[in-house]
Formats: structure tokens, C-alpha cells, sequence
């Protein structure tokens, strides 16, 4: 069945189980509209984004409270309330998020736990906030404007609201934004290396979260009439993050199914539970945890996945009728070397990775920097592309000094790389891993994503990943996941996505590894086009066949110094070179 089919089969189904549904029930599928709301921003923040929070609940009760103390203190309308609600949860999310997201790991996990416990009890003791007794009398929304008053459109505006944000959310998943949100989860280093401040762009998510958190509180606030801490402290936090992981984390519509399971689970097994065990103690929570765990169990990136393989989506074909690439950059001059290192010297404490390297890379050349594992070949790489900053020695591009720029500046002079270890977002299609190298080349953000206002720009830059994926023999599988394709094919797909980026110099780590015979000969072709067509690369690679009748030049490592240097010939029969190949004796 195809996707819009069910979404709207679905949609209608919930609107007419609001209108004919017994009031309890009704009051239930407002509760789950609610909880989706919070949830949802979970699935972008943890399940997509990769950035696990254990404190969205106090941006519910941020906003909860605001308009609390705004309607009753005040006297304010709530609507006039809502504008405040999101100013303060969205600021709060960002000054939070400004210090949080400057931890890693763990660390990260425990500092968003910190900071939902201190709001939890600051709400609890300040008096001016009702303490834990809280505040009630909070008043309804004025639908009685429109409508006379019902529980009912309480429900509608909770879930077209719910919906709205999820229809927004999956509009910018689909975006230039979108596909470098995903590639956070996949190694922040592969996304620096296009060009994406993964900082800033986890602060953007963050506070985007915190709007969507604080827009339920609103809600919540003047649905119940009553706001006290309770509902916005830890155990709600990790019971939303449930409720996205038992969906599916990495599934926007998941947030609704988990949102919805585990709220009618937990009503039911209260009224269900005391009659088995007895009204003392918690047993709902127990049960609802061993639940959860089975179901994970068998299931364990959530019930959305499951559900989704009876539910067609037709992939989305590139832009037709627009065959531009992306612009050529400005082309440095011919006569001086293009990327020079000098000195170039790499520690890892007592361990010399890099000792006193020097070379050049001219223009238009394909340069070969060959040697055994361990010489020093990918650290050389990431001291190019900033990954690593050199101990000593300078690294130029086009004159220019570029060692301790940062590899988001990398990428803009027009420097593009391929990984020794494939990085590639492996549950989405190739398209969309290659279109994230032109992530630069795009300006819209966020909100221009959430409404289609960047449908012109995407087309540009699909279409131009479109081409790139061609270019590289994969057409027929541009649809397919990454993850799914050999290990061949996936360098390939790394090929493109630098390519995407219209770079004037190219660095290829191992490109041609896991490639059949005649994929090497395409590739091989594909590189002399290249070079052609004034871009200048870089080769790591432990194939000699395929380097020696590729490489203009070679420059050979050992132990992390340069061993030699020269023409495909010269090294063939360079003894040094030789010996540390095959080793003494063997030469």
C-alpha cells in the first residue's frame, strides 16, 4: 500500500474516532497527541541526530508554567501567551544546548539529565511558582469563540498541531539540512568534512526540539487547567525518550505509534493490575518496563520499521531537465605548486606518526603517496584535511597557509576526500549520501525546509548529485540504501560525494579497494578525466598495478618519513623502496 494512502486512511480514522469516541478515549488520544509532540522531537534529536536528552520534559514545563503564571497572575489570554511560552523554551534550549553540546559521550547524556533535574526542582521550590502543590485554575483555550466548548476540539487542535510538526519535521529529514542532520549520527568528522558546523547545527536541532517540547506544555497547560512538577521531571523525560525508541527512533511517524502503545499500555494496566496484584505499589511501571523489553527484543529498532515493509514508498526521482553542475571553483595558479607541506611533523605522544615530511602537488597532476601499512600514509591525510593539526612543519594550499583552519574551511577552498574506513549514512539511499557533498553549495535552513521554500535549490542540488552518481557507473542503484552495496560500490558512492562538491584538489584513500578488475579500469579512466578537466588528486593506495599506471608521480613512506620520491619508473626500481616492500633479505 502506498504511503500517502495510509497517512491519510490513518488521519481519518483518528479524526473520526475524535468525533464518535466515548469522552474517556477521546481524553486519551489528546494525551497521545501531546506525548507525539514531545516525543517527535526526540526522533530527531536522539533517533536521527544521534544526541540522546534526558531533559525535553523540562521544556514542557518551562512553557507550561509561563503561561500558567501568565493567565492566572496577569490576566493574559492564553493566546497572548504563546509567543512568550516559545520564546522562553526556545532560549532555554539554546543557552543549554550552548553548554551541553560541548561535552561528548556520555558526559553529554548526564549533562542534559543534570539540567532537567535542576528545572525540575526549581519548578518545585519557588513559591512564586505554587511549589510542588503547583498552580491551578489555569484557564481553557477560548475555542467557545468558534465552537461551543468541547473536549472534543481540544483533541482536534492537539493533533492538527501534532500532525503540523511532523509533516514539518519529515519536510526538512528531506532537505539539505535534513541530510546533514542524519550524517551527524554517522561521524561528525565525515560531515565537517563538507562544510557542516556539526555544533551549531546540534544547537539549531536543539532548540527547534525545545519549541516543539514547549508548544505541548502550552497545550498540556491549559488542556488539564493545573500544571505541578511532576509531569515535567526525569521519569517523563526517559518516558518520552521510551515512547521514540519503541516507535522507532530513526522513523518520524514512530514518535505517534510509540506515543500511542505505551499510553494505552499504561492506562490499562492500572485499571487492570490492582485487580491482580492488589492497589499497593507501582506494579503498572514494572510490568510496562518487561513489556517494553520484549518488544524490543524482537524488534529492537522499534515497531515503525516492522510496519513500514508493508508500506510502499516510491523513492523520489531526481529533478528532470536541469543537467548543471556545480560551479567551477576559481582555478589557483598553474605555475605554483597547489598543496605543499613543509616539515611536516605529527605526534601522538611518545609516537612519531609523522617525522619531517615535505612534498609538492602540482596542478593538474595525480599524485601517488604509496607504503606499507603503518607509514603514515592516512594520518598525512588528515593533517591536509585538518582532521589532525601537525606538532611542527606547515601545510599550504595554493599558497596559502591552511594547517589549523578547521575542516569545515577545508572544504570550502575547494579540498574534497574520501575515507580509509567508508563513512557513509548506510540506511539512506545513494542519492542522498552524494547529495550531502553539496552541502555548500545550498544557503537554505531550516525553516525554509519546514515550509517548501527550498524546492528550486534542492532540485539544483539532487540534480548535480544525480550526475555525479552516473558518472561513477552507479545509476541503477541510486535508489538503493548505502549500507546495502558491496564494499566496492560504497567507495564509489564516497567518490561521488566529493565530487558533488566541484573540488579543485581531490583525496582518494583507497579508492580502488574492494573493486573487481573492471571496476578498477573504469575508475582508473574516470581519475585521468579528472585530471583532464584541471582537478588535481592525491592517491593513497596499496594496489601497485592500478597506482603505477595511474600516477604522474609517486612519493613513498616508511615509518612515517619520506623514503622517496619520483616518476612510476623511477620507484619501481628504487632499492630502498624495494626493501621496504619485501624486506631486505627478500630484495
Amino acid at each position: 500500500m502506498k504511503r500517502q494512502t495510509v497517512f491519510l486512511c490513518l488521519a481519518a480514522l483518528l479524526f473520526a474516532a475524535i468525533a464518535l469516541a466515548p469522552g474517556f478515549y477521546v481524553n486519551l488520544l489528546a494525551y497521545v497527541g501531546l506525548y507525539s509532540l514531545v516525543a517527535v522531537g526526540l526522533v530527531l534529536l536522539t533517533g536521527v541526530a544521534g544526541v540522546t536528552s534526558f531533559g525535553q520534559a523540562a521544556f514542557v514545563g518551562i512553557a507550561a508554567y509561563t503561561t500558567a503564571v501568565m493567565t492566572t497572575t496577569f490576566g493574559l489570554s492564553p493566546w497572548l501567551s504563546l509567543p512568550a511560552c516559545l520564546a522562553l523554551s526556545g532560549l532555554s534550549a539554546w543557552i543549554l544546548g550552548a553548554i551541553t553540546f560541548r561535552l561528548s559521550g556520555h558526559y553529554l547524556a548526564l549533562g542534559t539529565m543534570a539540567w532537567g533535574l535542576g528545572l525540575f526542582y526549581i519548578m518545585g521550590d519557588v513559591a512564586a511558582l505554587g511549589g510542588h502543590t503547583g498552580i491551578p485554575g489555569v484557564p481553557r483555550l477560548p475555542l467557545d469563540l468558534l465552537y461551543e466548548y468541547s473536549g472534543r476540539w481540544y483533541a482536534v487542535l492537539i493533533w492538527a498541531v501534532a500532525i503540523s510538526v511532523i509533516i514539518a519535521i519529515e519536510r526538512i529529514l528531506a532537505s539539505r539540512k535534513g541530510r546533514a542532520i542524519r550524517a551527524l549520527k554517522s561521524g561528525q568528522q565525515m560531515a565537517e568534512s563538507f562544510g557542516v558546523n556539526t555544533y551549531t547545527l546540534k544547537i539549531q536541532i536543539f532548540v527547534f526540539t525545545g519549541l516543539v517540547a514547549g508548544l505541548a506544555g502550552w497545550l498540556y497547560a491549559h488542556y488539564i487547567g493545573f500544571v505541578n512538577p511532576t509531569p515535567f521531571g526525569i521519569y517523563a523525560s526517559i518516558e518520552y525518550l521510551f515512547m521514540a525508541v519503541l516507535g522507532g527512533a530513526g522513523y518520524v511517524w514512530g514518535a505517534v505509534l510509540g506515543a500511542g502503545i505505551i499510553t494505552l499500555l499504561r492506562h490499562w494496566l492500572q485499571d487492570v493490575l490492582p485487580l491482580v496484584l492488589g492497589r499497593s505499589g507501582n506494579f503498572d511501571i514494572v510490568v510496562l518496563g518487561v513489556i517494553l523489553m520484549l518488544v524490543l527484543h524482537r524488534a529492537r529498532n522499534g515497531i515503525a520499521p516492522v510496519l513500514a515493509r508493508y508500506v510502499r514508498s516510491t523513492p523520489k526521482e531526481p529533478p528532470q531537465g536541469i543537467t548543471r553542475l556545480m560551479p567551477r571553483r576559481s582555478q589557483p595558479d598553474p605555475a605554483a605548486p597547489l598543496l605543499e607541506l613543509s616539515g611536516v611533523t605529527r605526534k601522538f605522544g611518545g609516537l612519531v606518526a609523522v617525522n619531517q615530511l615535505s612534498f609538492s602537488l602540482k596542478n593538474g597532476e595525480i599524485l601517488g603517496l604509496i607504503g606499507p601499512n603503518g607509514a603514515g600514509k592516512s594520518t598525512t591525510f588528515n593533517l591536509v584535511t585538518n582532521v589532525l593539526a601537525p606538532t611542527s612543519g606547515e601545510v599550504r594550499y595554493a599558497g596559502q597557509r591552511i594547517d589549523g583552519t578547521g575542516m569545515r574551511n577545508i572544504a570550502r577552498l575547494g579540498i574534497a576526500r574520501t575515507f580509509q574506513h567508508v563513512q557513509l549514512v548506510s540506511d539512506r539511499s545513494v542519492l542522498e549520501n552524494v547529495a550531502l557533498g553539496a552541502y555548500l553549495h545550498g544557503k537554505r535552513g531550516l525553516t525554509s525546509a519546514a515550509l517548501r521554500l527550498d524546492q528550486n535549490e534542492e532540485a539544483g542540488l539532487l540534480a548535480a548529485a544525480a550526475a555525479q552518481v552516473r558518472r561513477v557507473g552507479l545509476a541503477d542503484k541510486m535508489h538503493e540504501a548505502a549500507g546495502s552495496l558491496a564494499l566496492g560500490q560504497q567507495r564509489l558512492i564516497e567518490v561521488a560525494r566529493a565530487l558533488v562538491t566541484g573540488p579543485t584538489l581531490l583525496l582518494l584513500d583507497e579508492p580502488a579497494a574492494g573493486l573487481r578488475h573492471l571496476e578498477k579500469q573504469q575508475l582508473a579512466q574516470l581519475l585521468k578525466d579528472l585530471r583532464e578537466d584541471g582537478v588535481s588528486i592525491l592517491l593513497v593506495e596499496h594496489d601497485m598495478d592500478f597506482v603505477m599506471n595511474l600516477v604522474d608521480r609517486l612519493v613513498v613512506m616508511n615509518f612515517g618519513e619520506k623514503l622517496a620520491s619520483g616518476e612510476p619508473r623511477q620507484i619501481r626500481n628504487n632499492p630502498s623502496v624495494i626493501e621496504a616492500y619485501l624486506g631486505g633479505e627478500a630484495a
